[in-house]
């Protein structure tokens, strides 16, 4: 998965209309001043990638949250009469080796997926969130620790830090479906919160010397205040862009551990999963793989393709 520092790196930009300003009067017959997310919106709607990856993100939220809609045809039923048949009437997607509907073990897959996407997403962009804050709001011997540990975890990739993680601490037929994507996203989220660090950091350094700040804090705002009504709300852009960006390779991530029998297992219906069982009749029945590798490669682009339109909408250097 890549380090998506070097894509938001330049998105640093704070939004404007904080709590900490002034109000603005529009004078008569003047157009009031359009805040950053007023002008990231207007860069958005007119942005044909942002709307392509809008929908399609949205069917895929849709086909997670509810298969039935998309297929009538149970991913766990097997017949072995039909085993390995190709698309045909019935079937557009044909049958896997056990005779189970490949359409309906795809969508169903669907929710896996995105789901250990999502709660690694979420995990790395808490802790990451909050060791930038920590680091670039106090500074000293504060930062030169948490930059320290960051180097640190840093130098781990992160699929092989995930490999080491889900080695050690196995699932069985016993884990729960929940525990298993709260594993996962785990292990992932713990070698992935560095990027978001680094981002937060440089953008909290940037903020914390803005005059709203220093005049909140000259009035005797204390620094919890000051973090939670100032800083941290003028700091979220870039960490946006990086969450939007690592929540398509958290997906592909979950897909590869999964192919290599560490991630989710079996009965969890994952595209990893399908991928890996597939694999062996690749030559004679190509249609197994095909489209659960379809369906994953159009996931993650969508999201790399709106954390993309994300950026140049909020970073004013791209415009």
């Amino acid at each position: 998965m890549s380090d998506p520092t070097a894509s938001a790196a330049g998105v640093t930009g704070t939004l404007e209309g904080h709590a900490g300003s002034p109000p603005t009067t529009a004078e008569p017959g003047r157009e009031k001043p359009r805040s950053l997310g007023r002008d990231a919106w207007e860069d958005l709607r007119h942005n044909w990638v942002f709307w392509i990856a809008s929908v399609l993100i949205l069917i895929l939220i849709v086909m997670a949250i509810a298969p039935g809609v998309f297929t009538s045809a149970s991913p766990t039923a097997s017949d072995l009469d039909v085993s390995r048949q190709g698309p045909g009437p019935g079937a557009p997607f044909g049958y896997d080796l056990q005779g189970r509907d490949v359409l309906a073990r795809t969508i169903y897959g669907a929710r896996a997926s995105i789901l250990v996407g999502i709660f690694a997403t979420a995990f790395a962009t808490i802790v990451g969130s909050f060791m930038g804050i920590v680091a670039g709001y106090y500074g000293g011997w504060t930062d030169t620790i948490v930059s320290r540990l960051t180097d640190v975890f840093f130098a781990i990739p992160i699929f092989l830090g995930a490999i080491l993680v889900l080695t050690s601490f196995p699932s069985d037929e016993n884990t729960s479906q929940v525990a298993a994507y709260t594993k996962v996203a785990v292990a992932l989220a713990i070698f992935g919160w560095t990027s978001t660090a680094r981002i937060m950091r440089s953008s909290v350094i940037q903020v914390k010397q803005a005059d709203f700040v220093q005049a909140a804090r000259a009035l005797g705002a204390s620094n919890s205040a000051i973090i939670r009504k100032h800083v941290l709300p003028n700091s979220l852009t870039p960490v946006i862009v990086v969450a939007t960006i690592s929540l398509g390779g958290y997906i592909g991530a979950e897909a590869g551990l999964s192919y290599l029998g560490i991630g989710l297992q079996p009965p969890v219906i994952s595209w990893g999963i399908a991928i890996s069982d597939a694999q062996t009749y690749l030559r004679v029945s190509p249609h197994m793989m095909m489209f659960p590798i379809a369906f994953l490669s159009i996931t993650v682009l969508a999201f790399i393709m709106l954390g993309d339109a994300v950026r140049e909408a909020l970073d004013p250097k791209l415009r």
